[in-house]
Order: C-alpha cells, then structure tokens, then sequence
C-alpha cells in the first residue's frame, strides 16, 4: 500500500475514533419508549420530540447556564471580562482526555483565560468524580446532556470540539479537534487579546 493511502487510511481511522457514542448497554428506543419519554418530557420541555433537533451553528454571542459536577452551577454571562474555553469532551474520547492537563494548566497559569469543561456523554455524576480523581483538572465540569445539548452552540458531531469565547461574550473561534494552549492564545493574539506567552 502506498504511503499516501496509508496516511489517508490513518486520518479517517483518527477522525471517526471521537464520535458520540450510545448509552453503553442501550438498545433503540421502541416507538412506545420514545412516545412515552416525549410524554414525560412535555411539562418541561414544548412540543417534545423523541428525536432531538441537529443545530448547525453555534449562536454569536452564547449564553450557558448548567450545573457542574460539584453542585454548582457556571454560568458563562459570569465571566466576561475574561477569554473562556468551552470544551466539550468525553471519558471515552481518547484525544480529548490527552488535551486536558493542557487546558488545566492553561486555565491555572493565565489569569485572562478560564475554561469550561462540558462533558457530552451519557454518564453518571458519581461515576465523572470517580473518573476526575484519576484525571483531576482545575477547571469546572458540568455534564450535559446529550439529547439536549446547550442550545446555543452547535450540536458536537466528534470530539473534543472547542469553543473560545471573547471577554465581550462573542464567538472568537471554534476548534474542531485536539486544541492545544498555543491554538487557543494565537487565536486570543489575533482578536486583539494578550500576546502569545512563551
């Protein structure tokens, strides 16, 4: 095999390792389970749908409220003033676990950027804690909920998937991929924000 379609074989292999996963152990909702979770789901949520709407884009300027796995809750509106990382990842995503000591010592050495980690799996808060104490990061990390994704950002279709925030609240970039610090403040230099530290 040629060395070009090895690498081509390589990146495919790479690209698809970080895609959703389903509910381990989960078998496809019959249409009686999924009409009887848009029942349930009425009282919260209008016009509740078995199938969740895809969004394509992420909004201009994001707004996020959730609640992080140590009972608070991060609210993005909060923290302008400062460059923000939202960082969606999983346990089970192998670059994004590699990238987060990154970001940690990112969020823990730079006073003008902080970071957000929203986990994007089907897994319980007791089991996140359990996994943090393994990979513990400085940053905050809210479990969000995969058939209902924060609704002002694009819907992840692989991870990581990496938003910058500026400190006014708008969209700077989005990261599809592994980001490192350099990404992420050679984007903060381009927008006019702290030069590139070394």
């Amino acid at each position: 095999m040629k060395p070009a379609l090895i690498s081509l074989a390589l990146l495919a292999l790479a690209l698809s390792a970080c895609k959703p996963q389903p509910q381990s152990g989960s078998t496809p909702a019959t249409s009686e389970q999924q009409a009887a979770a848009a029942a349930s789901d009425e009282a919260t949520t209008p016009a509740a749908d078995a199938t969740p709407a895809v969004r394509e884009k992420t909004a201009e300027m994001p707004t996020l409220k959730v609640q992080t796995i140590d009972g608070g809750i991060y609210d993005l509106a909060a923290h302008r003033g400062k460059w923000v990382v939202v960082n969606f990842w999983a346990t089970w995503c192998a670059p994004c676990i590699k990238e987060m000591p990154e970001l940690s010592a990112m969020d823990a050495l730079r006073e003008h950027i902080e970071v957000v980690g929203l986990a994007y799996e089907d897994i319980e808060p007791a089991d996140m804690q359990e996994f943090l104490k393994q990979r513990p990061v400085v940053y905050p990390i809210a479990i969000v909920d995969v058939y209902n994704p924060p609704a002002d950002f694009a819907t992840p279709r692989g991870l990581p998937l990496t938003y910058l925030i500026g400190p006014d609240g708008k969209l700077v970039k989005q990261f599809m991929g592994p980001v490192t610090a350099r990404d992420v403040e050679m984007e903060i230099e381009k927008a006019g924000g702290p030069k590139l530290q070394a």
